[in-house]
């Protein structure tokens, strides 16, 4: 294996539509629909829509303060560097932990779906042995590991495949589902309001669970230094992922209030997807919808991981975690060490958790625990532009609503649902989500003290960049391969 520790990532391997296919496969949306929709069905009802409508928009303010963070700061690490360059190392640190451990956990949590669904579309009854179920995911996340190990462009590619034939199936469905007259309800207005959550700790945990339907357009920001004009094309990409995903979720949340009933949904918490296809088209509806959430799955596992060894190469770059991390394979121009790590201490996870129960148990714990370690890192950044553009943010409505207002208010909106939930949670998802945390205060204290320079960085000031005359792509590329923190005053 041919590898170098002083390269860089794969500059300008990425387009305008590529980062927005990344943006849309990250948030998975057949998977989360499929994997998650059981789990906030039991938490607030038929207030789904409503929770997924309203957490849309708060995650839309988040979306705008990394489209804005990016035009000044260009870093595998996303909200790691912004977040540590503006309000403490010490909290930068913890954001991109957050980030880490999150994608860890996904590894279990998206695998165990992947390989339920591949047996499922065999024999149904399959799909319910745990053990089974971790080794056919496992083998997924091997060959999605291999993916991502062969650089930016083959991943892409892949995505392509996987992603396209995902969301032409589900807007297929999204159709046929509202044509769909035998045994329905009625449409219902209230889904859309309040009246159906169990007052601000349900809405809390109920919109913690919609975080997570949302989380991983942020993939295009830890693509960043592979993107070209990625000052211009990682926000944008975010934006449009989050606009797209949140229309399928909500036609898709709808149409499970209105077609399937509460028996069913707990009877198939880790095939919602599929009996709702079986419903709308007997016999090909839900095998069609399986491989839908198959490929979203497997999609976003490979994006899962490009978010956590991107963060890790950051963090090795930096020297806040090992150096090795950051090391870069010569041919590929891949994090190739973070990636074998990641996948090893994956693998252990998945022999684990078969001693946790049934893969609805394990899911329910994961994703509550995962949003918590995603409001964590989101509302850091949500508050990290504004100390960016503090300078700025009057001198136009557009820029204080959008790059301030919005923001902080997508913040706020995060550390709320975070302290709320956490009287509906289980000790189990928040062991896991705090626990998971906590832990990082072992190699931040560690390389603080062996005096890494993130912990005395230069401060990020937008006010210092000329916000309409970008990087060129040369100079990115040419930084990349530094491996230095790029200049406050571009």
């Amino acid at each position: 294996m041919s590898m170098s520790k002083g390269r860089g990532l794969q500059a300008n391997a990425l387009g305008t539509f590529d980062t927005v296919v990344m943006a849309i496969a990250g948030s998975a949306p057949a998977y989360s629909l499929g994997a998650t929709t059981a789990v906030l069905v039991g938490a607030v009802g038929l207030a789904s829509p409503a929770a997924l409508l309203y957490c849309a928009i708060p995650m839309l303010g988040i979306a705008l303060a990394f489209s804005y963070l990016s035009r000044i700061d260009v870093n595998a690490g996303a909200s790691y560097s912004w977040v540590g360059r503006t309000l403490h190392p010490f909290l930068g640190f913890i954001s991109g932990w957050a980030l880490v451990v999150s994608a860890t956990i996904f590894m279990v949590a998206g695998s165990l779906p992947a390989g339920a669904m591949t047996l499922a579309l065999f024999d149904e009854g399959l799909a319910e042995n745990t053990a089974l179920s971790t080794a056919v995911g496992a083998c997924w996340f091997l060959i999605m590991l291999l993916v991502v190990l062969g650089g930016a462009r083959l991943t892409v590619r892949a995505q392509l495949i996987m992603s396209g034939v995902e969301l032409v199936i589900l807007a297929l469905f999204a159709v046929l589902a509202f044509i769909h007259t035998d045994n329905a309800r009625a449409f219902d207005w209230s889904w859309l309001g309040f009246s159906h959550f169990d007052g601000p700790s349900g809405f809390a945990s109920g919109a913690l669970i919609a975080a997570f339907y949302y989380w991983g357009w942020d993939v295009t920001s830890n693509l960043s230094e592979e993107t070209r004009n990625s000052r211009r094309t990682t926000g944008l990409a975010g934006l449009i992922g989050i606009g797209i995903v949140f229309l399928l979720f909500e036609v898709f949340t709808i149409a499970t209030n209105l077609i399937l009933t509460s028996k069913q949904i707990e009877e198939n918490d880790a095939n919602v997807l599929g009996v709702l296809g079986d419903e709308i088209w007997a016999g090909w509806g839900g095998k069609l919808l399986i491989v839908s959430v198959m490929l979203s799955t497997i999609a976003t596992l490979e994006t899962t991981l490009i978010q956590v060894t991107r963060s890790l190469f950051a963090m090795g770059r930096d020297r806040t975690m090992p150096s090795a991390l950051g090391r870069v394979h010569r041919t590929w121009n891949t994090p190739w060490v973070a990636i074998l790590v990641v996948g090893a201490v994956a693998l252990v996870m998945f022999i684990a958790s078969n001693a946790l129960g049934s893969v609805g148990e394990i899911l329910a714990d994961a994703i509550s625990a995962i949003g918590l370690q995603i409001a964590v890192y989101y509302g850091l950044a949500g508050v990290a532009v504004v100390v960016a553009y503090r300078k700025m943010l009057l001198k136009s409505p557009v820029k204080f609503i959008l790059g301030g207002l919005w923001p902080l208010l997508g913040a706020g909106f995060m550390f709320w649902i975070f302290v709320e939930s956490l009287s509906e949670l289980s000790s189990a998802a928040i062991a896991i989500g705090i626990g998971g945390l906590a832990v990082g205060l072992i190699p931040m204290l560690w390389y603080w003290k062996q005096g890494s320079d993130y912990y005395r960085p230069s401060k990020l000031d937008a006010s210092r960049t000329v916000e309409t005359d970008y990087v060129p792509d040369e100079y990115v590329a040419a930084y990349a391969r530094a491996h230095e923190s790029p200049p406050t005053d571009f």
